[in-house]
């Protein structure tokens, strides 16, 4: 596999460095492979939009030559490392920012008013990851969670983390104009399990 990244590379390198489209045949000559291993490394390179096929202008009978080009553009396959940017995000994230944050970014998610604001609450919950189930409450129902998608960060972070989820819950039960609101949010209640409590405003 890393020999066919790396002969890969090779192929965007020569896209890279030509002024003008290529066509198979040139581009397996230059780097010495056959014109079938070429053909590969462009096709996958076309499919993760590093390059594009293209036709030289029709001048002479009979079908022109399929020619290749580099995109211009960041490696859309490298990898991503968004947990850093969480980590530095949430270093000098005060409680009540976090909170204020989540809120704001709650309410932008939601859509207008609801007749049953719980079930959309679980509903925003479920698709964004926290595998939500109702438990039973003392006359106001309780949600418990899970799963935390920002799970590692959220052992490190919880002050953090947790303030953001209760803010976005809030911000979404506001912009549905819910009678109740989620009042607290208890981090690891038990090892697989954080549970939103519900109040009436």
């Amino acid at each position: 596999m890393r020999a066919d990244t790396g002969r890969r590379a090779d192929v965007l390198r020569v896209l890279r460095d030509a002024d003008r489209p290529m066509d198979i045949p040139e581009i397996a000559e230059r780097l010495g492979i056959h014109v079938n291993t070429a053909r590969f490394h462009l096709d996958t390179l076309v499919g993760t939009g590093q390059a594009e096929r293209t036709t030289a202008p029709h001048r002479r009978p009979g079908r022109p030559p399929l020619l290749f080009q580099a995109v211009r553009r960041m490696n859309p396959t490298g990898p991503r490392h968004y947990r850093v940017l969480a980590e530095i995000l949430t270093t000098d994230l005060a409680t009540t920012q976090a909170t204020e944050a989540g809120y704001h970014w709650g309410r932008t998610q939601a859509t207008p008013p609801s007749i049953n604001p719980v079930g959309r609450l679980m509903g925003m919950l479920e698709g964004l990851g926290f595998s939500p189930e109702e438990l039973p409450g003392d006359g106001v129902p309780r949600i418990g969670l899970r799963h935390c998608p920002f799970l590692e960060l959220a052992e490190e972070r919880s002050e953090v983390v947790c303030a953001i989820h209760l803010g976005l819950m809030q911000g979404a039960m506001e912009s549905w104009e819910s009678p109740l609101t989620v009042d607290t949010l208890q981090p690891f209640a038990q090892p697989d399990l954080c549970i939103a409590h519900l109040a009436r405003k």
